[in-house]
């Protein structure tokens, strides 16, 4: 059996969204299930931008992937850097894992632009 990276990453976000969130989510409920609903939708998030990943690699030449995926790799390390730092002075609070997550989340969803470009005239690779 043969899995895409992307298909690999959602699977285990899957397993592991079940195992950290569980089915405590609930929308306006207490601090411990508004967090669980951040989480969630950060592994959604993060499961969606694995995905388009995954298929933005697929359109890309050989040559062009290196380039992308070390992008890729840089953007994640900055996404946990600029979300510790922008919570950091809620870290001691009950409420810092859904300012966290939430913040992981615009973070994410504004990556789908990035990656989308890749797959335009305008992409990185294509500059002289």
């Amino acid at each position: 059996m043969v899995f895409s990276l992307g298909a690999v990453c959602v699977m285990l976000m899957s397993a592991d969204a079940h195992a950290q969130a569980g089915a405590a989510c609930k929308p306006g409920g207490t601090v411990d299930e508004t967090n669980a609903c951040a989480v969630q939708a950060f592994q959604a998030a993060d499961a969606e931008v694995a995905i388009l990943y995954a298929d933005v690699m697929r359109a890309l030449s050989a040559h062009e992937r290196p380039q992308l995926r070390q992008e890729h790799t840089a953007w994640q390390r900055e996404r946990t850097t600029r979300c510790k730092q922008a919570q950091r002075s809620s870290e001691s609070q009950p409420q810092w894992p859904r300012l966290y997550h939430e913040c992981l989340t615009a973070e994410t969803q504004a990556r789908r632009k990035g990656l989308m470009r890749w797959l335009t005239l305008d992409h990185p690779s294509a500059k002289p």
